[in-house]
């Protein structure tokens, strides 16, 4: 009989959500454990493991459940590891798929979190019944997930599609990566507080940022002074869309999508972000492709979207 339940995970730098999922897309049961606060990598999976454990158990038992799915940063669905990744508290390659597994005692399967995003977009979201889509994820870093005729772009080890790692700055600001001038060192949340901190350095208007300590500065602060009809932050979301859309336009020579689909954190500042970023972008893209590609907003809530992509790793994970 097949078994009624998958398993998302969405592993943060900050939290780690995860659900039980049923086959129409609705979680039923879900919770969460502070990633941050496990700097050992064993204590982290067991503590996971036992979370796991309990709404496993409240849905009948491992018995129940198909296979968890997980998106993680620098997640490889090849090989199931979490390698190297940044904003992680543990360093080098982790295989996290094994490790969790042989706990709790279901299949597992592992996979870049902007993916897990993508999936649950195309599943459940505003990609529906698109083939060709791009999912770029606006948070603490940039990430993107690349769908091509209906599957996810992995390339041959796994790594493909790290398009908030391409270089729009040439000896541009430092990325946590070692390079400089990334997409996301610019586009991401933690890229808007760097470019306040700098407009606020270089520049001497009157602005409400200035009432704040610099380094304490997030772009929640830059958004609210912008909606205040702050100059200065209303030029820093310009500066940041430009920058945005047009490493879009650069997207869609090389993959065509239908739809560029924006999630996460930024995108809760609306026009602020979408009309230079849609400008930026149309103004920069071949004649070819004007006016064809489709700049939308998820529509899954920011909490579920990479538990439902997950999750359907999950219903697809083969048995040992």
């Amino acid at each position: 009989m097949e078994k009624p339940y998958a398993i998302g995970i969405d592993i943060g730098g900050t939290n780690t959500v995860f659900g039980v999922v049923d086959k129409r897309g609705h979680i039923i049961n879900q919770g969460s454990i502070k990633t941050g606060a496990y700097k050992e990598i064993n204590d982290y999976v067991k503590s996971l493991a036992s979370a796991l454990k309990e709404i496993i158990e409240q849905v009948g038992g491992p018995s129940n459940i198909k296979g968890i799915g997980v998106g993680a940063p620098n997640g490889n669905f090849f090989t199931g590891c979490i390698e190297f990744a940044p904003n992680l508290p543990w360093k080098g390659v982790i295989p996290l798929a094994k490790m969790l597994s042989e706990i709790v005692n279901v299949p597992v399967a592992l996979t870049n979190d902007a993916n897990a995003a993508a999936i649950g977009e195309m599943t459940y979201g505003a990609a529906r019944g698109m083939k060709d889509f791009i999912v770029i994820t606006l948070g603490t870093g940039v990430g993107s997930g690349i769908v091509v005729n209906g599957q996810l772009v992995y390339g041959h080890d796994g790594f493909a599609g790290e398009l908030g790692h391409t270089t729009i700055r040439r000896e541009g600001r430092l990325c946590g990566c070692g390079r400089k001038g990334c997409l996301e060192t610019y586009s991401s949340a933690t890229g808007v507080a760097r470019t306040a901190r700098e407009f606020l350095e270089t520049r001497k208007d009157a602005s409400l940022l200035r009432e704040l300590e610099a380094e304490e500065i997030t772009s929640k602060d830059v958004y609210d002074a912008a909606i205040q009809g702050d100059k200065v932050a209303q030029e820093i979301f310009e500066f940041t869309g430009q920058i945005l859309g047009e490493s879009f336009a650069d997207f869609i020579s090389f993959s065509s999508p239908e739809a560029i689909i924006l999630f996460g954190g930024l995108t809760k500042s609306g026009k602020l972000i979408f009309d230079p970023v849609r400008k930026a972008m149309e103004d920069n893209l071949l004649k070819i492709y004007k006016n064809k590609v489709k700049l939308l907003m998820s529509e899954l809530k920011e909490s579920d979207a990479a538990v439902l992509g997950a999750s359907a790793l999950g219903w697809e994970v083969k048995e040992n």
